[in-house]
């Protein structure tokens, strides 16, 4: 599990480093949310939590928070030094899913961290269907790649969701024809099939030429997962 730890203080951050590390948790660490942003744009597939100071000396846990719903659903923390009640509820609309106020015990900060990881987990594992690194979030609607919102018409995302629903089974056209038949309004023949199979795989695979999440069954159709 990774955490990125936004946190000026560089003593606090290092006892937080430390404590991390000894649960077992890889850290990026940054002081400023210049880097922090940096992090969030490149790496943002690789981060499961994060730990916001609110008040840094370039911007704010706020911001950071904002920018980090819009790539992924991970859960953010908020460590703060003001605990008053319009803070904290700022804080909780746009998006945390806790905070902890300074000073703070070590071990009490490790269990909120803890109990939001299983808390996402079981929500994830309803509502998240992974397909290699593509991840389909059913209850927005919305699908990523390496952590990036990509951006599907109606038909490609009901098309790629009768994918996800029947991993590892061959699907004739004719079936998959029959499932996508004048959605929202539109004509699908079978050119559309094609059509649309080439759209996803050009959004959605590494090398559209050789495809590895959609892959033709020659003669028969497609086959996502093993």
């Amino acid at each position: 599990m990774n955490i990125l730890l936004v946190e000026d203080d560089r003593t606090i951050a290092s006892g937080l480093e430390y404590s991390l590390t000894q649960e077992g948790f890889e850290t990026f660490f940054c002081q400023h949310a210049s880097s922090a942003r940096e992090v969030i744009h490149n790496q943002i597939a690789e981060i499961d939590l994060c730990l916001f100071d609110l008040s840094l000396p370039d911007g704010s846990g706020y911001d950071l928070c904002k920018l980090v719903k819009k790539y992924r659903d991970i859960p953010v923390i908020f460590l703060t030094a003001f605990d008053d009640e319009v803070n904290v509820v700022m804080g909780l609309d746009m998006g945390a899913d806790d905070y902890i106020t300074k000073p703070f015990r070590i071990r009490e900060l490790i269990s909120r961290i803890k109990s939001v990881l299983r808390r996402y987990q079981r929500h994830q594992s309803k509502n998240v269907i992974e397909l290699n690194n593509v991840h389909i979030n059913i209850i927005d609607g919305k699908v990523y790649k390496d952590g990036k919102e990509i951006l599907l018409t109606a038909l490609e995302y009901r098309l790629l969701l009768i994918f996800a629903n029947h991993i590892g089974q061959v699907l004739t056209r004719a079936q998959l024809l029959d499932r996508i038949w004048d959605v929202g309004g539109d004509f699908v023949n079978d050119n559309t099939l094609t059509v649309y199979v080439k759209r996803l795989r050009e959004k959605l695979e590494d090398d559209p030429q050789q495809p590895t999440l959609i892959k033709t069954v020659r003669g028969v159709g497609y086959k996502v997962g093993e």
